[in-house]
């Protein structure tokens, strides 16, 4: 059929009502929202947000109520679709934006793809990965991993990739959305090596709408976390640590998940790979922990200084 692409979306949606099918590949995705409150009666208050883009640059679709469950976990990053039937909507203006793999990309920014089950009903296909063309243009999915070595010298806020052997994991702790909130976030701390530095990765990880992986991240796994964001303490602090943590477009990857992800072609992934083959298991599980009270950032190491 007859296809149109992003960047001739943006051109022409004001004055088209019918869109001609869109094909394009995810290159982020967010969590799972739920937007529900007691007094609106909705079925399936759900929303989750994707980045997909094709040979014209990348935009940002959002996937909206009863659609969520039935297509949310299909969606993966470096999937493929087929779109039609969508609708164009201006922008929210308060999303936030995962960090491209690719910075030469061009982004959409003033409009995004709104997939509905009525109104119209949105028709959305999954094309397998052996049946994509070349010629298709689309672009592969990229990221941006650093090593442990790397960490230190990343300003605040700077968004990576990485993946590292776990040596600790600690308990799921809660913490109040906002005070006075019945709303908690789920969280926990873990350390992964990488051979790089005498020092771990300190990653706090929240739960994203992935539970399986969340509750199964264990000493001796292969744990890859993308688009984690550098907490740098400005404080002129020497005993300063630095740690990652989530963001709303984490994904998060442990041993037996990562089979066919994009990622597993990355050359820091690879020397990783590498370099766990030239370690002994049993040695790293003696320096492994699980559990446990973990104070961070830990309080200083006397009153005067707190």
């Amino acid at each position: 059929s007859k296809l149109t692409n992003l960047g001739h979306l943006e051109m022409t949606w004001r004055s088209r009502v019918r869109f001609h099918p869109l094909l394009v590949r995810i290159l982020h995705k967010s969590r799972l929202r739920y937007y529900g409150k007691p007094e609106k009666k909705m079925d399936m208050p759900y929303q989750a947000y994707f980045e997909v883009a094709d040979g014209s640059g990348m935009m940002s679709m959002v996937l909206w109520n009863s659609l969520c469950p039935e297509w949310y976990h299909s969606m993966k990053v470096g999937t493929v679709l087929l779109l039609d039937k969508y609708t164009i909507k201006t922008s929210y203006p308060f999303k936030t934006h995962p960090t491209p793999g690719d910075s030469q990309m061009k982004r959409f920014a003033t409009i995004e793809i709104s997939l509905n089950v009525r109104d119209p009903p949105t028709e959305i296909s999954i094309i397998p990965e052996e049946m994509v063309k070349p010629e298709w243009g689309l672009p592969e999915v990229k990221y941006r991993f650093i090593t442990r070595s790397e960490l230190d010298d990343l300003p605040n806020n700077h968004s990576c990739d990485v993946i590292g052997l776990v040596t600790f994991v600690g308990r799921a702790e809660r913490a109040r959305k906002r005070e006075h909130s019945e709303d908690f976030w789920l969280y926990r701390w873990a350390h992964a090596i990488d051979g790089t530095s005498d020092q771990p990765f300190i990653l706090e990880l929240f739960a994203t709408s992935q539970p399986d992986v969340f509750e199964h991240i264990h000493p001796m796994t292969y744990l890859v976390c993308t688009q984690m964001r550098v907490i740098q303490d400005l404080t002129e602090n020497p005993s300063r640590t630095v740690y990652l943590t989530t963001s709303n477009e984490s994904q998060i990857f442990i041993t037996g998940w990562h089979k066919g992800q994009p990622y597993t072609k990355d050359a820091k992934v690879k020397n990783f790979i590498q370099w766990t083959k030239s370690q002994s298991e049993a040695d790293q599980i003696k320096k492994t922990f699980i559990g446990g009270y973990y104070p961070f950032p830990r309080p200083p190491d006397s009153f005067l200084k707190y």
